[in-house]
């Protein structure tokens, strides 16, 4: 005897070997033996063979048509055989009625399932709901395989142009677009972002970046809501100084200036002032919100994106003539020893006399030119009665240096210079991508950038240690050792800062610019005006659950913003090579089968380095450049060196990714994800 059943939602038949009251063991025709509860068994016969059953029960089934079947069935529950019988004639055969079966358990959009071989039809708004929605399914069906068809054959559907970002990067798994992508990956066993590109969803590689930071960072895009600034009303004594500022030409948030007084008596003061906007924007303000949604300004060759609107950052920007709210730091200094002798903090306007621009005046502030009292500035005139005070900034800052580094336990290296990128008559304008760059080298620790960076570390420090002496709450940036892999952390506990080398560090002098700064500002002017007392009177509290998510959204965002500025000169510095026909280039081999530039800011995979040591010196041959992966790769053709030099541990840890594949979200491809560029830039 056989007997067909079913198990798991599947049919099977097969020869009954024995049988009992609930159960039966069933031998199928691989030879495997299963035990079938009785209620499964719905048909027992003695012919045909159970394949021989099987093969003319689904050949029959595809006969029934559904329509007409449901036609047929009675509005009460029925069983397979029931419907057989009806459909096919009183005397339905055995596969007849297998088949019947088959076919109901497969629609269940007609037939919904009452029990073991027991149906219902459904209702006939539900059926024609269903069959509404089968319809649909199919047409959607088609439109991926036709879409999927055109990029195969190296055309991008309109849709899947429009919804390119969200395909690689975050998509809908259910989406048509996203499934289209995927068939074609599959049936040309192309990768997506390869597909994509041969078939010319992606015009222009700049724009691909581009457009791929703000679809993942700002949605809504970079447009400001209408804000206005507060105006400062508080009633500010008149600083009796002549303050100024040392920025980039292209700064137009100048947070901080500097200020000299007291030289030649023995006692200098050296002021530390800081633009003032936690004087009037408050927190949940609506340009607060601004600012925290944003967290930080977006740097980028030839182009930014502000933290705050430009209207905003020019009310409170320490603009040259002005007298500016601030909020300053005094320091003052034996002008003999430099030793430190006392510290003040002050909420008050202060003249702004100049904006030195460092690009502008590198060449002319050398070292030579500080050590020499009778200097003229014939070629600056901006520096006009500033040598004293620079000469005098510049001795302190390399002072306090030497403190940090004894703290450190190792001196600072500026053995790699910093690179500037100016898109030639782009003029702050948002770049198309085929603009000519110039890239030009800017000596890391110059005179003036030392000047900036130690003032800055005085004031973070200095700040960031008085708020923990008075338990005012604050977010910090601290490390704790040097060690390899050591991170920077931050909290909101007044930690050492091992890297910097200092008993604690609160970013405090950018904030136009950083909303950390504007955070520790606030917790600052509390201070200011409340001493011992302040910890009740600041903004944030103790514990305060706000300053944690404040963190962990500028973690996020900055890091996020750092990757794209890397990214983005990379770019450019790729860019550079195809302008300026460069196809070799001279390198030091910083790890294994990594070359840096000596002369450009780019790290690239090399051929042929594998059995050469760290800090040989080679020169390369490029190989392709892909602009959208921001790839390119090299082959060492000769080594130029006999001793190689010594590559700093320290460099190694902190150094730039090299880019790679970019990371797309489509399974069909394994992705790479590019580390974010991470440190502190106490001159910013």
């Amino acid at each position: 005897m056989f007997a067909l059943f079913e198990e798991a939602g599947k049919f099977q038949a097969g020869r009954v070997l024995s049988e009992a009251e609930s159960s039966a063991q069933v031998e199928l025709d691989s030879g495997k033996r299963v035990k079938v509860k009785a209620a499964s068994i719905l048909l027992k016969f003695e012919k045909p063979s159970p394949a021989e059953l099987m093969r003319e029960a689904q050949a029959l089934a595809q006969t029934i048509e559904l329509e007409l079947a449901w036609e047929f069935a009675p509005q009460e529950e029925f069983g397979f055989a029931d419907l057989a019988r009806d459909y096919f004639s009183e005397k339905a055969t055995l596969a007849q009625q297998a088949g019947a079966l088959l076919r109901l358990f497969e629609a269940p959009h007609y037939f919904r399932r009452a029990g073991k071989g027991r149906f219902k039809k459904a209702p006939a708004e539900i059926l024609q709901q269903a069959l509404a929605a089968i319809e649909k399914k199919k047409q959607v069906q088609a439109q991926i395989a036709g879409w999927a068809a055109e990029l195969a054959a190296g055309s991008c559907p309109a849709p899947i142009r429009e919804q390119l970002f969200k395909i690689l990067f975050k998509p809908d798994k259910n989406a048509s677009e996203y499934k289209a992508v995927v068939e074609a990956s599959r049936a040309t066993q192309t990768a997506p972002l390869d597909l994509l590109k041969h078939a010319g969803a992606i015009a222009s590689p700049y724009q691909f970046h581009w457009q791929r930071f703000l679809f993942e960072n700002f949605p809504k895009g970079t447009a400001f809501p209408p804000l206005q600034a507060p105006a400062i009303k508080d009633e500010l004594p008149l600083a009796d100084v002549q303050a100024f500022s040392i920025d980039d030409s292209s700064t137009t948030e100048i947070d901080d200036a500097l200020s000299v007084q007291g030289l030649g008596s023995g006692t200098v003061t050296v002021g530390i002032h800081i633009a003032a906007p936690g004087l009037v924007l408050q927190p949940s303000s609506a340009v607060d919100q601004v600012a925290r949604q944003r967290l930080s300004t977006v740097y980028m060759p030839g182009y930014k994106i502000t933290m705050l609107p430009d209207d905003v950052v020019q009310a409170y920007t320490l603009q040259e003539g002005r007298d500016c709210p601030s909020v300053s730091l005094y320091a003052t200094f034996d002008e003999a020893t430099l030793a430190l002798k006392d510290t003040q903090t002050r909420l008050e306007r202060v003249p702004i006399r100049v904006n030195l621009r460092h690009d502008q005046l590198d060449a002319v502030v050398t070292e030579e030119w500080l050590q020499e009292p009778s200097a003229g500035t014939e070629a600056a005139p901006q520096l006009s009665g500033l040598h004293p005070q620079l000469s005098f900034l510049y001795r302190l800052a390399l002072h306090l240096k030497s403190l940090r580094e004894l703290v450190r336990g190792k001196p600072e290296n500026f053995n790699r210079p910093d690179y500037n990128f100016r898109l030639v008559g782009n003029d702050g304008a948002e770049p198309v991508g085929d603009e000519q760059v110039e890239i030009s080298v800017r000596r890391r620790g110059a005179p003036l950038d030392l000047i900036v960076a130690e003032a800055m570390i005085l004031a973070n420090s200095t700040w960031g240690n008085w708020l923990g002496e008075l338990g005012v709450p604050a977010i910090y940036r601290s490390q704790a050792s040097m060690a390899p892999g050591v991170k920077v952390r931050m909290g909101t506990k007044a930690l050492p800062h091992a890297g910097i080398g200092v008993k604690s560090y609160a970013w405090s002098t950018s904030p136009l610019r950083r909303y950390t700064d504007l955070v520790n500002q606030w917790q600052i002017i509390a201070a200011a005006r409340h001493g011992r007392t302040a910890a009740l009177a600041a903004p944030f509290k103790p514990k305060d659950a706000e300053l944690f998510s404040i963190i962990s959204g500028f973690d996020a965002a900055y890091s996020a913003y750092n990757a794209h500025q890397a990214g983005m000169e990379r770019f450019w510095t790729l860019k550079y090579l195809e302008q300026q026909g460069i196809d070799e280039l001279v390198g030091t081999l910083f790890k294994e089968g990594l070359v840096r530039a000596d002369d450009l800011p780019l790290v690239l995979p090399v051929l042929g380095g594998s059995d050469l040591p760290r800090g040989a010196k080679l020169r390369i041959k490029l190989g392709d450049i892909d602009p959208i992966t921001l790839d390119v790769r090299g082959t060492v053709l000769e080594r130029l060196d006999v001793t190689p030099e010594p590559v700093e541990a320290e460099e190694e840890a902190e150094d730039e990714p090299v880019a790679g594949p970019i990371a797309i979200a489509v399974d069909v491809e394994d992705t790479g994800e590019t580390p974010a560029v991470s440190g502190d830039n106490p001159s910013s």
